[in-house]
């Protein structure tokens, strides 16, 4: 139960930056400190301003087994965010640190701006407007969302969303998914179907997946020479799901019409000729920065400082749900 003694520090800027949430999160604990910088933290900038907390709300930051031993004092994360891949949930389990995390908070924020993204890649959007700005001035021939087919890599909470606000647009869409999804599938129109399939046929393939061991890297050369030549791929889920190399190859070759993506590998990112290119749209992992994703991912935290359980627990939910 929330004290107002009970050490909590909050590691996430956007959290610590949000009035509401600051207020919220003090009524409820009184003791807490709050990242007010400029950076993600890491290495002893991390552990140092964690130490002699118990509680800890965590947004991106690397906690692994190493930053766990030098934090003996910490019995409790809660996540900002949905997902859990920065988090060492095994070591969290053996060391008897419990984790409040929930899925889906930010869905809706990921899924408009993913069909944001399929609109500006399909109308060339980017490439436009760095024409315009060297001072040119033609009209680039695109494509409508309408009618198209849409291929969804990863039909969770932010899969199904985008479905879900594709109903108006009358696209074909095929999803895939490690699980049987077929009730969602059937409610919202979509058509399951194997990975090859939805990277062969699809005009618009995007991905809503996990970072994961099985995940990394899943778009590789051999699945970027399935896709249609004409296609587009986004990203709104996690960076290391594709092979940021083969991409650019794809793109620079044309093999490939544009690709937008929403996280990086390395964020901020070192891969520059690959975000250079003028088919491919870059934004910096603003997929759950929506004002109103914001406070309902920082009253999740809250809440999960108080629910939280065994990590363990949450490994199997994690693995089939979909980052955001």
């Amino acid at each position: 139960m929330s004290d107002q003694t009970t050490p909590v520090a909050v590691l996430s800027r956007s959290f610590s930056k949000q009035p509401t949430l600051r207020a919220e999160l003090a009524a409820r604990w009184g003791n807490v400190v709050f990242n007010d910088g400029d950076t993600t933290l890491s290495g002893e900038a991390l552990t140092g301003f964690l130490h002699g907390k118990t509680h800890a709300v965590v947004a991106l930051e690397k906690i692994d087994d190493a930053t766990l031993a030098a934090l003996p004092d910490l019995k409790v994360i809660a996540k900002y965010g949905v997902g859990c891949d920065n988090i060492d949930l095994a070591a969290c389990a053996r060391r008897g640190i419990k984790v409040g995390w929930t899925g889906g908070v930010n869905r809706l924020s990921v899924a408009e701006l993913t069909l944001s993204l399929a609109i500006a890649a399909l109308r060339r959007v980017g490439e436009g407007m760095l024409q315009v700005r060297g001072g040119g001035w033609k009209q680039l021939q695109g494509r409508q969302l309408s009618g198209r087919t849409i291929g969804l890599v990863g039909f969770g909470h932010v899969g199904q969303e985008v479905a879900r606000l594709l109903a108006p647009f009358h696209c074909t869409i095929l999803a895939h998914d490690i699980r049987d999804m077929s009730g969602p599938a059937a409610a919202l129109g979509a058509t399951l179907a194997t990975l090859d399939k939805v990277l062969a046929q699809s005009d618009v393939v995007s991905l809503h997946l996990p970072s994961t061991a099985a995940t990394r890297h899943i778009i590789d050369p051999a699945a970027l020479g399935r896709m249609r030549q004409d296609a587009v791929l986004l990203n709104t889920a996690r960076g290391g799901v594709i092979d940021d190399e083969a991409l650019y190859e794809a793109l620079s070759s044309g093999r490939l019409a544009a690709a937008a993506l929403d996280v990086l590998e390395v964020e901020p990112p070192t891969y520059l000729r690959l975000i250079g290119l003028p088919n491919v749209i870059v934004t910096p992992h603003i997929g759950g920065s929506a004002q109103e994703a914001v406070l309902a991912m920082g009253r999740a935290a809250i809440e999960g400082l108080e629910t939280a359980g065994d990590p363990l627990s949450l490994i199997p939910s994690y693995l089939t749900s979909q980052a955001g």
